[in-house]
This record gives C-alpha cells, sequence and structure tokens, in this order.
C-alpha cells in the first residue's frame, strides 16, 4: 500500500496505528500530532532529541506508516506547513519566544504566555472544522438537556460552558462531584441528553468513564480534547481535538476556553435565528387565515 500524502491521512493513519506501537513510537506519534510545525522544520536528530528518543526509532516510526525513511514522512508534514497562512507568524512568534532568553521576570513570563497563546489560538482556528462547531451547536440547542463534565485542569472549561449555556435557557447540568457524589449525579443523565465533556493528556478517568456509559445509555457526547488518540474520541459523536502540547509544564487553557465561548456564542445565535423563524412563520399563517 502507498503511504499517505496528506496530513489529515497520515493523523489518521497515525491514531490507528498508535495503540500497537511500542512506548518510544508513541512518544514520537504524540508528538508529531501535537508539534507539526517541529515535524516539518526538524532534522531526525532535532526531532529524536525533542521526543527523547535515539534517531533510529525515528526512522521505525516513519517505516511503521509506510515510508522509506524520515524525510519521505516529513514531506508530507511540509505540505501541511506551507498551506497554512500563518506559517510564517507561527515561525516568528517562535523565534519571539526564544528572545525572552529565559527570563524569570514577571514582565518577562507574560511576554512569553502571551506569545505562546497567539501561537495556540492560530492553532486552534486550524484545527477545528466549521462541520463540527456546527454540529455541535445543532445538537446542544436541541437536547432536552445539557450536562457538562471535567476535572481537575480542565475544570474552567466545564464551568464556564454551564454558567454560559444556562444564560441561554437552556436547562445545563454541571456534573462537578461535589462531596464524591459524581457517580450519583451521572444518574441524571438520560437518553438523547447531551454531555460535554473535556479532558487532555493525563486523562481523567471519571470522564472518560462517564463518557463511555453515557453514549452506552444513548446520550450524545461532545468532547473537548488533545487529539486523535485521546480516548474520549471513540465515545464522542463530535470530538474537538486541540493539539495540546503535553510537554509544557504549565499548558493553557486559552484554546479551550475560547472554544467554549465560541459554542456558546454560536449556539446562541442559532437560538435566536430558530426563534425569529418561528415568529415568521407565526406572521405568515396569521396572513393566509386572513
Amino acid at each position: 500500500m502507498d503511504p499517505v500524502t496528506t496530513y489529515e491521512d497520515l493523523k489518521e493513519l497515525m491514531a490507528r496505528a498508535y495503540p500497537d506501537m511500542s512506548k518510544q513510537l508513541q512518544r514520537i506519534a504524540r508528538f508529531a500530532m501535537e508539534q507539526p510545525n517541529e515535524m516539518a522544520l526538524g532534522t531526525v536528530a532535532n526531532v529524536a532529541e525533542a521526543t527523547q528518543v535515539q534517531p533510529s526509532a525515528m526512522i521505525r516510526f516513519a517505516n511503521a506508516l509506510g515510508y522509506g525513511g524520515f524525510s519521505e514522512m516529513q514531506q508530507v508534514f511540509r505540505g501541511h506547513l506551507l498551506e497554512r497562512s500563518d506559517s510564517y507568524r507561527d515561525r516568528i512568534a517562535q523565534m519571539r519566544r526564544k528572545q525572552v532568553n529565559g527570563s524569570r521576570a514577571p514582565a518577562g513570563v507574560l511576554h512569553e504566555l502571551v506569545g505562546e497563546s497567539v501561537a495556540e489560538l492560530g492553532h486552534l482556528e486550524e484545527s477545528i472544522r466549521q462541520a463540527d462547531l456546527k454540529g455541535a451547536v445543532k445538537l446542544m440547542a436541541a437536547a432536552p438537556r445539557i450536562h457538562v463534565l471535567a476535572q481537575r485542569r480542565a475544570f474552567p472549561v466545564a464551568g464556564y460552558l454551564a454558567y454560559a449555556l444556562s444564560q441561554l435557557e437552556l436547562r445545563t447540568h454541571l456534573l462537578d462531584g461535589t462531596g464524591g457524589m459524581l457517580r450519583e449525579s451521572l444518574r441524571s443523565i438520560a437518553p438523547g441528553d447531551v454531555l460535554v465533556v473535556a479532558s487532555f493528556r493525563n486523562y481523567s478517568p471519571e470522564v472518560i468513564d462517564a463518557a463511555v456509559a453515557a453514549e452506552k445509555l444513548g446520550a450524545i457526547v461532545i468532547a473537548i480534547t488533545d487529539g486523535p488518540v485521546s480516548p474520549l474520541k471513540a465515545p464522542a459523536r463530535v470530538c474537538f481535538e486541540l493539539a495540546d502540547d503535553s510537554s509544557k509544564p504549565f499548558r493553557s487553557l486559552v484554546a479551550p476556553l475560547c472554544l467554549a465561548q465560541a459554542l456558546v456564542v454560536s449556539t446562541g445565535h442559532h437560538l435566536a435565528e430558530q426563534g425569529a423563524g418561528k415568529t415568521e412563520s407565526k406572521q405568515a399563517r396569521r396572513k393566509g387565515a386572513a
């Protein structure tokens, strides 16, 4: 079989092959999905150092995906980089971050985090498909009830969604597990409800279990997670993959919160359009009766 030639196909191939890979190759696969630009621009030695493997492992990784060598596989990542409209902006952002020179002063830290956040939002806009956004909005707007669940680092995403969706007068339930009552709270999920979950590596077992159980029950799962190898992808009807960089000691919530806000605002627009449509329909019926 010929090797895949597009980045999207390669990403799907890596996700399918991931469970059967060795620990070393899994590390490379995760890096490739989280940092495709580094895969496009780096040498075998650079990428091997970044993933803490031997250069020979990079060759084995390429071979496992059907390529003759690392350079052949790298062409797919380079093609993806060239297709991106903001590739130069990303490279400039990387250069600006390096110029901070590891400053620990508050101004230096802020400068570095702002640069990383700008790049992160650029990746977000590229990685989210319009079809997924529209699908999630329609599902939430039509759901009899929306349940929201996240733990640990991702909890602010759930907190915001629960608050903001309730402001749209949608029946929204935050599953916060207060007092160790998460399992009991999950019993309120019914078939046809929507469960929105958020979790990133290292994934919260309670969130994964809840998503799987809800999907089996007949609820619709919408997941916000970090990539195609996330255990939340399987039970999700709609899965947003944000390519969260697990190598960073302090990972940002800028992209997940921006996505959450986009979902809320888009749902508000959808509900308003539905309301306007119903009003016009009633007016048309009245005119017809007259």
